[in-house]
């Protein structure tokens, strides 16, 4: 079976992707500390790896880049406060690129052909989300191993997401559901640090919306 390396949170997005790809890929997943106000993610990432049976799971501690990124969003930032909807504050500068750079990193290293990350049509706020930006960054990561590539020593990589397919969230959160049944609702999607869902973020928003649109009774507990 093909490899596949997954950047995995904990949050319904990436558990979602993991859920329906699981049985034509053996899955790697990979989980970065990268200084976010929201650690619980960090627990469900673990929980779920285990859940859905992954053959690796990596937790990779790049909390430095807090420091480089200072204020400049709300999510590392320590004084700015987390809007209840969409800002562009909450826009971590090219986190996916960072993100992705070292899963592919990895994917290479243990012949995986398939990078994968949670990013759906409702993203398209975030331009390292799109389409577009995923086909640049795989054409990018193939031509950095391409003399490896072409001597057969390593895979070439497609960066996969759910976005590329068309899929929204709560289209991902209907096929994760029929998996995973009401564990889904120990996914993390907030982004404070608490211990159960605030409520209010836009992330909270969203995953509230999202099970809206798949009709699926939201059993999430959340502060507000």
């Amino acid at each position: 079976m093909k490899k596949a390396v997954v950047v995995f949170s904990g949050g319904v997005d990436s558990v979602c992707s993991v859920s329906f790809l699981k049985k034509k890929y053996d899955l790697y997943g990979i989980t970065f500390v990268y200084g976010q106000k929201a650690s619980m993610e960090i627990s469900a990432a673990k929980f779920f790896a285990k859940k859905l049976g992954l053959k690796q799971h990596k937790i990779v501690d790049i909390g430095f880049m807090k420091e480089l990124y200072g204020d400049s969003n709300v999510l590392t930032s320590t004084k700015r406060k987390i809007p209840k909807k969409f800002e562009y504050s909450i826009v971590v500068p090219i986190r996916n690129a960072v993100f992705l750079s070292i899963a592919t990193a990895w994917a290479f290293t243990i012949n995986a052909s398939m990078v994968v990350y949670g990013a759906h049509t409702g993203d398209k706020n975030y331009p390292d989300c799109r389409p577009k930006f995923a086909k640049k960054i795989e054409s990018a990561f193939n031509l950095g191993e391409i003399d490896g590539i072409e001597s057969k020593l390593r895979n070439s990589v497609q960066v996969w997401s759910p976005f590329i397919e068309g899929y929204s969230k709560s289209e991902l959160l209907e096929k994760g559901q029929k998996i995973l049944g009401d564990t889904i609702f120990k996914t993390w999607s907030c982004y404070a640090n608490k211990k159960l869902h605030c409520g209010e973020c836009e992330s909270c928003q969203n995953r509230k919306n999202a099970f809206l649109n798949a009709k699926i009774l939201d059993k999430t507990k959340y502060l507000n």
